[in-house]
């Protein structure tokens, strides 16, 4: 009897556990992140995406099944740290031709839109590449010249407007989905370091050299 009311409680706490699934695995794009950037200064911001192995779509997908379309849309703040904004292609979609590409923008936010054919133009994506995988896109960031050392320029990705899709447009992957995750980036403005002047330089030089013959005496 004590037995049976042991496996019956035993089976009652094992009942109780929670039973913890494995997450879907999920495509991932990201914003890279420029440590140091003087205001009044242009840099360019990498966006990658990483093609992972068993996501509806991917270069380990069937034709028609492949990453061949993107809306990446990035939200950036303060507004006012930002003078103007740009975003084209990069990387891997650089030498392609896209069979349609626009790249809205309004207020502290813009989009790269692109979509290619898969029969001419395929996304050479590297299945399960490092993080943060291939590199399709790059953010040139003109920072505001009144932009103070120290301010962080916030680059997210909206979870909404931003997906990959085939070329149909028949399959998508989303946040909402949870078959894309989202990596935001950012921008640090620092102090701009001042230029050498001509004479500054050859006064550098001459130091270099005395510094090096009186080592060489030693």
């Amino acid at each position: 009897m004590f037995m049976k009311r042991f496996a019956a409680l035993l089976l009652g706490v094992i009942a109780a556990v929670p039973v913890f699934a494995q997450a879907p695995p999920a495509d991932v794009v990201t914003v890279g992140t420029v440590p140091l950037a003087s205001a009044g200064s242009t840099v360019d911001v990498p966006v990658f995406i990483r093609d992972t192995s068993g996501t509806p779509l991917g270069i380990d997908q069937p034709f028609g099944s492949r990453i061949q379309s993107y809306s990446l849309t990035v939200n950036y703040a303060p507004t006012a740290a930002v003078q103007s904004v740009t975003f084209t292609r990069g990387g891997i979609t650089q030498p392609l031709t896209p069979a349609f590409e626009s790249s809205p923008a309004s207020a502290g936010q813009i989009s790269l839109i692109d979509v290619f054919n898969e029969n001419t133009n395929l996304i050479p994506f590297t299945s399960n590449a490092a993080l943060p995988g291939n590199q399709v896109g790059t953010l040139h960031v003109t920072i505001s010249p009144t932009a103070t050392t120290g301010t962080v320029i916030n680059l997210t990705l909206d979870a909404t407007l931003t997906q990959l899709s085939n070329q149909a447009g028949t399959t998508n992957e989303t946040v909402a989905l949870n078959t894309l995750t989202l990596v935001p980036g950012s921008i640090l403005v620092s102090t701009a370091v001042p230029a050498l002047s001509t004479w500054a330089l050859a006064l550098l030089a001459v130091a270099l050299a005395g510094i090096g013959v009186v080592l060489v005496r030693r």
